[in-house]
């Protein structure tokens, strides 16, 4: 690791001690190690999420949160340096990043991030990271249960318009998420509640979502319990799950989820098995035909430690980067990128 203060340091070697505990795992000695490790931030890694540039993919930049009272989004270069920190923000949890929202005539790329002290989303353009959100937008207005945590955004394909699902740190089940059409009121980001679904095991709870544009499919962890899938398109009506997978092999909880995608419809779903430092591999598109069935084709041990958000892209970057990144949080306040090639190595061999 590199440029850690000495505080840090003790930080992360506390945490490496605590992985003696019985509910932790140490990392693995054959784990796949990170190809860069960012600089660390001053509180809480979370959740990362990964912008490409428009007209040179070298330039673009990881955007992750720093959760804590008084935290912020934080953009990284490729290099893993910080380029940018926002305005501070109320304890952000989770980021999700969308492209060409329509705001004053101009379209707009977003980071999306959960407010969880002030009960809001906000939304920054990009690469800017400047907030357009006239300070934020309220979330599951009306309930007892708000405390926002998880968010994924959707661009349907049909319209591209784009919708943002916020999920809680506990609700109903039926209800546990709801999700917002986000659109604009001249110059200022607006969003407006137009589906609320998701079912709950009440375990412990809902934090990572994750949105396959191509598929029109919303995937999220239900910690301990599984991963679950519905139907993307609120306009469809449709409330229905899909599927229940994952429910075997993880330590404890099932967390960050990251879609890598091959083609438009291929590729793999990678979550973390947060307790044992590892990523489970599923197949994006299924398996014999059906694309609700999602056996495990191989566990990644990795370097990161217990590990809460992840995201991936197949986009080439140029550098170490050609066939694109897994980007996960890490204890330690830091964020790792693993070149995709370490990935694909080890899911080839489990495969075999």
């Amino acid at each position: 690791m590199k440029n850690i203060s000495a505080l840090t340091f003790l930080l992360f070697t506390l945490l490496c001690i605590a992985c003696k505990d019985d509910k932790l795992a140490p990392v693995a000695k054959n784990a796949v190690k990170p190809t860069i490790t960012t600089e660390a931030l001053p509180h809480d890694t979370d959740d990362p999420s990964i912008w490409i540039h428009p007209t040179d993919s070298s330039k673009s930049i990881i955007i992750g949160t720093d959760k804590d009272t008084d935290g912020a989004l934080y953009a990284f270069d490729l290099n893993g340096k910080i380029l940018k920190k926002s305005i501070p923000l109320k304890r952000p949890n989770n980021v999700d990043i969308a492209y060409g929202l329509l705001i004053d005539g101009k379209k707009v790329d977003i980071a999306v991030t959960t407010e969880r002290e002030s009960n809001k989303i906000r939304i920054f353009s990009l690469p800017n990271l400047e907030p357009i959100d006239n300070g934020g937008i309220p979330v599951f207005e009306g309930e007892t249960l708000r405390d926002p945590m998880g968010v994924a955004l959707y661009t349907r394909p049909s319209d591209k318009k784009i919708f943002a699902v916020v999920g809680r740190k506990s609700g109903p089940s039926g209800s546990y998420l709801w999700q917002y059409e986000l659109s604009a009121s001249g110059k200022t980001a607006t969003a407006k509640v137009v589906r609320k679904f998701g079912a709950y095991s009440g375990k412990k709870e809902i934090e990572a979502i994750a949105i396959d544009n191509e598929l029109g499919t919303i995937l999220y962890c239900d910690e301990q319990f599984g991963i679950r899938k519905y139907k993307a398109d609120p306009a469809l009506k449709d409330n229905k799950e899909l599927a229940l997978f994952g429910k075997t092999g993880f330590k404890a909880d099932n967390e960050g989820i990251a879609i890598y995608k091959k083609t438009d419809s291929t590729g793999y779903i990678l979550v973390s098995n947060q307790q044992a430092n590892t990523f489970m591999v599923y197949p994006r598109e299924g398996v014999n035909g059906n694309p609700n069935e999602y056996p495990l084709l191989a566990e990644i041990p990795t370097s990161t430690i217990e590990c809460d958000g992840a995201d991936a892209t197949s986009a080439n970057l140029g550098g170490k980067f050609k066939n694109g990144l897994l980007v996960a949080m890490s204890n330690g306040m830091t964020f790792h990128y693993y070149t995709w090639d370490l990935m694909q190595q080890r899911i080839d061999k489990d495969r075999k």
